[in-house]
């Protein structure tokens, strides 16, 4: 790989650019300080109140917080429900055939960046080399970067054991806080010369075609689509249960709720791989949030309240699915960490917030973003109190549950549990006919897991918001040829 060569002084500017970047143009919405003084006022008077009508009257108090998250639980399953069927719109994705991509022009085609943050992944580098050679797009037209920390010594000796490579460049990022992602892509974003730029992941295996149907896509769309998303799906599917379990909820992501919101014209949390953006517009909004656990999430919120359009691609990418169970956890409880923070940072202002999404906007926002870990961490009390119920009767739960509560909270339990089932269902026979359906109906397990994360996040979210914990590869990858889910193998 040739090396990117900068001084001193220059590399000392780009990267204050890519740590403090956002927080100068934005305070208001950079995660560097979770909290803003009255967020911090404000969630403590909360708590007072709490307590204080708890020791003036328990058993109401009680009542009132069963009451709140039993409606809202029942709002985020109808909602889903209905996203799922917006899904099936036919405005919702962008298609772009292997015919019309092949055929534009191309003398008509931008020029493209390629961002890839490597850090401490020394055992896929080589996919790496291999995925992004065979795309299909003129090679003088695309200029790839492969973003490394100067100090990821075993990754940099991994690059620099291969032959060199002139199609790629390496861009050291000089070792600083915070040691995230973001601030990575930051750092290549200021060296961008393309009129497009996508990011991938270093173990990612992209459609082949993909670059060309983004760019087909672009230049079909009004110049307010800054971003278009494509889907993820993985390649080792069938290597154990857990990879079973998120093959069909990436079905479920990127098939249903983000065609879901894109139809429904709401704010799409961007996921953090194989996004493509106009340039102009990414560095016009400050790019990524470093201090930002889910940078792609907040970035999409971002561009819906500055009126940057997001749309989904229809063109897969395949990845590694997590197969190990700590691994796994520590995956999702920083993106469930991060959905956290992104809800935080953009009610710092609720009423300027209800002024750039409006009502449905930030109604979306709220049950998608902000109900997500929510969700996921009332679970267990809310099991708890039902196995409690059924195995000793205690009196407290019938005085916590008066009859509207009682019925909304049956309402849940029966019509919710069916209804995400349901959808876990068919998300499972879109990836095989019937390969996955016993793991679709195990799934509550699943939701066991999502729990045990979310109750993670939420003690990381207060002692180490802006922590960023790794996830590792290479824990038996296999080709995409050998797992594929069918119906994948035309966006390849």
């Amino acid at each position: 790989m040739r090396v990117a060569r900068m001084n001193e002084a220059e590399e000392r500017i780009r990267l204050e650019a890519s740590v403090s970047g956002l927080a100068e143009r934005a305070p208001l919405v950079s995660a560097r300080a979770l909290l803003t003084p009255a967020q911090r006022i404000g969630l403590i008077g909360l708590a007072a109140l709490l307590v204080i009508c708890g020791i003036l009257d328990l058993k109401a108090t009680a009542i009132a917080v069963v009451a709140v998250f039993t409606a809202f639980y029942l709002v985020a399953v109808v909602y889903r429900f209905a996203l799922f069927a917006l899904s099936a719109k036919t405005e919702s994705t962008i298609r772009i055939s292997d015919e019309e991509a092949r055929a534009f022009p191309d003398s008509e085609l931008p020029t493209y960046t390629l961002l890839i943050p490597a850090y401490k992944e020394p055992e896929v580098i080589s996919l790496l080399l291999h995925n992004i050679g065979v795309m299909e797009y003129p090679p003088d037209l695309v200029e790839v970067m492969v973003l490394v920390e100067a100090d990821d010594t075993r990754t940099l000796e991994a690059i620099r054991s291969k032959e060199p490579d002139d199609r790629f460049q390496l861009v050291l990022v000089p070792p600083a806080e915070p040691r995230t992602k973001p601030k990575a892509l930051n750092y290549g974003l200021t060296l961008a010369r393309g009129e497009l730029v996508a990011v991938y992941d270093v173990e990612d295996e992209p459609d082949p075609l993909q670059l060309r149907r983004a760019a087909v896509a672009f230049s079909t769309q009004p110049p307010q689509v800054g971003c278009l998303q494509a889907k993820l799906s993985y390649d080792n599917p069938a290597q154990n249960i857990i990879t079973k379990w998120f093959t069909i909820e990436y079905t479920m992501w990127f098939s249903f709720f983000l065609p879901g919101l894109a139809s429904a014209h709401a704010p799409i949390p961007l996921g953090g791989t194989s996004n493509h953006f106009r340039r102009d517009v990414l560095r016009r909004m400050g790019a990524w949030d470093p201090f930002n656990v889910t940078e792609d999430a907040d970035l999409g919120i971002r561009m819906y309240r500055e009126g940057i359009g997001v749309r989904i691609l229809e063109s897969v990418t395949f990845e590694e699915a997590n197969s190990d169970f700590v691994n796994w956890t520590r995956q999702r409880s920083r993106w469930l960490k991060g959905y956290l923070q992104t809800f935080l940072i953009h009610f710092r202002q609720p009423v300027r917030l209800y002024r750039d999404l409006g009502w449905r906007g930030l109604l979306h926002f709220a049950v998608f973003v902000g109900g997500t870990p929510l969700l996921a961490l009332a679970n267990p009390a809310f099991w708890f109190m039902t196995v409690l119920w059924f195995v000793a009767y205690p009196s407290f739960i019938r005085e916590i549950f008066p009859a509207p509560v009682y019925y909304a909270g049956l309402l849940c339990f029966t019509f919710g549990n069916f209804v995400m089932a349901y959808l876990t269902v068919v998300a499972s026979r879109t990836v095989d006919e019937g390969r996955y359906l016993v793991p679709a109906l195990l799934i509550p397990l699943y939701w066991i897991m999502m729990s045990m994360a979310a109750v993670k996040a939420f003690w990381q979210i207060v002692f180490t918001p802006t922590l960023w914990e790794k996830t590792f590869h290479g824990l038996g990858r296999t080709t995409a040829a050998e797992h594929a889910p069918p119906g994948a193998a035309g966006q390849r």
